[in-house]
């Protein structure tokens, strides 16, 4: 009987987690589609050009994948983008642009690869989500609002897909080393917050001495090997023990802390 080589399907795989991932999966022999507007391919990945905040967009690059497999055994829902600044004075530009990449491009994906996955009944639906969603920081509102919304559509979805076979799951890292933290989109400096341009710097020193986005690739890969993932898992240690206290302390005394450290 032929092997059939298993596959990966991952948005946002051209740099930080999604191409830790995307080369960690091919380098134990799996064939991985990459998806984003830049990348390329290399050996055992297929980079599809795909631009997640455009249905259309990612539906095409979904057809042209399947031209390559008919299988999806693993898709992770990984494009993502932040910005930062006090919420009052925020762009709704940016606003929109943070939805559009982090909550409606996983929306996209998942609409677009459904049909295949109901039909072979059965494969792994993955997102990369953030401690942020549980945790919401200040001056990171709107990232950890996006973050909040994939949460609340993955629980929603995992009992939609169930009868298929299809497991959900959400991976939350908390701080990592990689060009998001470079790539954000900040505004300008507020007087009236005088704090926020001191809590950005800190946060993106504990971005930049973060854990690597290989780690994060290892917890993918061990979530694809379970029969039925949990509905999250927390990147990092020291990230499970304040979303464990999180679970177990006065959400106010929890979202006072979180004002204390930043």
């Amino acid at each position: 009987m032929e092997h059939r080589v298993s596959s990966l399907v991952i948005t946002g795989g051209s740099s930080g987690i999604g191409k830790a991932t995307a080369e960690l999966f091919a380098s134990r022999g799996w064939r991985v589609y990459e998806l984003s507007r830049s990348g390329k391919s290399s050996e055992g990945i297929v980079h599809i050009e795909c631009d997640v905040t455009s249905a259309q967009s990612v539906q095409q690059a979904v057809e042209e994948l399947l031209r390559h497999t008919s299988r999806l055994d693993v898709v992770i829902s990984n494009a993502g983008m932040g910005i930062s600044g006090p919420i009052e004075f925020a762009k709704e530009q940016d606003i929109r642009r943070q939805m559009d990449v982090n909550f409606m491009g996983a929306v996209h994906l998942v609409q677009a690869v459904l049909p295949t996955m109901r039909a072979q009944r059965g494969g792994y639906i993955f997102f990369t989500s953030s401690v942020a969603a549980v945790l919401s920081v200040p001056y990171q509102g709107f990232y950890s609002a996006s973050k909040a919304a994939i949460n609340a559509m993955a629980l929603a979805l995992a009992n939609e897909v169930r009868a298929y076979n299809i497991r959900v799951s959400c991976l939350m890292p908390g701080d990592v080393a990689t060009g998001f933290t470079d790539a954000r989109c900040k505004s300008e400096a507020s007087k009236v917050y005088s704090r926020s341009e001191k809590a950005i710097l800190t946060m993106e020193k504990d971005e930049r001495n973060g854990m690597s986005p290989e780690q994060m690739a290892k917890k993918f890969w061990r979530m694809a090997h379970r029969r039925y993932p949990a509905p999250t898992y927390v990147g990092g240690w020291l990230y499970s023990i304040f979303y464990a206290l999180d679970c177990l302390l006065p959400k106010r005394l929890v979202n006072r802390i979180e004002g204390w450290m930043y």
